[in-house]
């Protein structure tokens, strides 16, 4: 689409079309979850590594893609990662998607996953505003799912995939179960969402609240997650 309102000088459209994939689809969805696989995970993680691909990806496009519009800005961005005075943004030719890219079957799946996000969001967002929660990895909900459309949404996730898409530090998927007591919303039937406190301590790497902070005797302070992402970090810069 960013090329075809470029072809029809459409400068407008191409500037929506960027701005709302970077704060819609980048910032407050997939950012928001994979921040803490970047930012802590070990440097081996698949996770971690899977995440720096679809980045560089992001990259390429977004700097491509505003070239014609923020010319100097975008010069800048380029050269500060690949400083090279014979190379240049204005150089690139716009991006052309893999068609194997395209999966109408996990987009959709994807986006019954965000409207369950969406009700656990907004639960903690009255928890927070009671006071009660300052931070959303405070939390360990339990998700009610009675609705065919999201029964199988989760197959193949542990526990904490769903944490990291809620943003909590655990969570718990209730199936083919209600809860009347629970948070809903009317235009998500079938889910329903009760907070509960997140139990353990506060890992000071991640923020998470775990069980497992403690249980490493080098790095107390941290999960076990992150005691094994710093001890290797340590042994390669000792």
């Amino acid at each position: 689409m960013v090329r075809e309102a470029y072809l029809d000088y459409d400068f407008k459209t191409v500037t929506q079309l960027v701005l709302n994939f970077c704060a819609f689809d980048l910032s407050s969805f997939y950012f928001d979850i994979r921040k803490d696989a970047l930012y802590c995970d070990g440097a081996d993680s698949i996770n971690r590594r899977a995440c720096r691909s679809v980045l560089d990806q992001v990259y390429h496009a977004v700097t491509v893609w505003l070239a014609p519009i923020l010319s100097f800005t975008m010069e800048e961005v380029w050269q500060t990662r690949f400083p090279d005075l014979q190379d240049s943004v204005h150089l690139r030719q716009f991006p052309t998607m893999k068609p194997i890219w395209k999966d109408d079957e996990l987009a959709a799946k994807w986006a019954k996953i965000r409207e369950v996000r969406k009700v656990v969001t907004g639960a903690l967002e009255i928890e927070r505003r009671e006071k009660r929660i300052g931070s959303s990895l405070e939390s360990a909900p339990d998700i009610y799912v009675d609705n065919a459309d999201y029964v199988n949404l989760f197959d193949g996730m542990e526990q904490t995939d769903l944490a990291d898409i809620f943003i909590t530090s655990q969570a718990n998927l209730i199936i083919n179960k209600t809860n009347d007591d629970g948070f809903t919303l009317a235009d998500v039937s079938g889910v329903s969402v009760m907070h509960k406190m997140a139990v353990g301590k506060k890992c000071q790497r991640s923020w998470k609240i775990s069980a497992e902070v403690g249980q490493d005797a080098d790095y107390p302070d941290l999960t076990l997650r992150d005691a094994a992402a710093v001890r290797i970090f340590d042994a390669k810069n000792a």
